[in-house]
């Protein structure tokens, strides 16, 4: 937890924000921080900067305090991720890497080869996701959430939705054949689309590649999702 991120759901009075129990906890077990310590938050939605925690008090819980908060959050990957659902096991990782490396629209897709019973995972419950995704963000001193739409039916949203998410950005579908080596430090706008493990099958290549996506590959390795993700979001917007 680099970043305490501050919820205005929390709000105790002005400028008076509770914390959580795991926030609480790391501020005792791992800062080992006492009342009036300067602490770095950041005020989810909004800036970052520094606050003065409070132990908890019989009038008041445990809360941060007196903030000054002078720094925006880094910058944003100018990218829609569009990634086939990946096992429940692999999926916490995966959006944590996602949001600790600044993805703010993502779409959590079916495919032909993603299990139907993946869908049905306690990991997609919207209190669950929400989590990694905080977590996410304390990792990278971030307190911009990622927006995520959930995408059951692989047909409808190519033809229907990928064509407006797609307007003005570059399109690249993640696919090892046919396919021209991935570009390094784009300078515009793109929409990235991961698929399972097992890959897209050929209908589904077709019908991105309708839609206007380009097939991109890494090599001659084939990675798993959770590997794939970090190595393609650096090369295309290396730091």
């Amino acid at each position: 937890m680099n970043l305490i991120i501050l919820e205005p759901a929390l709000t105790l009075s002005e400028g008076r924000y509770a914390l959580t129990e795991r926030q609480q906890s790391h501020i005792n077990q791992v800062i080992k921080a006492e009342s009036g310590n300067v602490l770095r938050v950041g005020l989810l939605g909004g800036d970052l900067g520094e606050g003065v925690y409070q132990a908890a008090s019989a009038d008041l819980p445990a809360h941060i305090h007196s903030l000054q908060l002078t720094q925006k959050p880094p910058k944003a990957l100018p990218m829609v991720l569009v990634m086939a659902l990946p096992r429940p096991n692999m999926l916490k990782r995966t959006l944590h890497n996602i949001t600790a490396m600044g993805v703010k629209e993502l779409y959590l897709i079916h495919s032909s080869k993603v299990e139907k019973s993946y869908w049905q995972s306690p990991v997609l419950q919207p209190e669950s996701i929400r989590q990694t995704l905080l977590e996410g963000l304390e990792q990278a001193k971030d307190t911009i959430m990622p927006n995520y739409t959930m995408v059951p039916r692989f047909r409808p949203f190519v033809e229907d939705q990928l064509p407006h998410i797609l307007s003005g950005k570059l399109g690249l579908l993640a696919h090892p054949y046919q396919a021209k080596s991935c570009p390094v430090d784009l300078q515009e706008s793109c929409v990235l689309a991961l698929g399972p493990e097992g890959g897209w099958n050929e209908f589904e290549v077709s019908k991105w590649l309708e839609a206007g996506m380009s097939s991109v590959h890494l090599g001659e390795r084939i990675l798993k999702v959770e590997t794939v993700v970090p190595v393609l979001l650096s090369r295309l917007y290396p730091a």
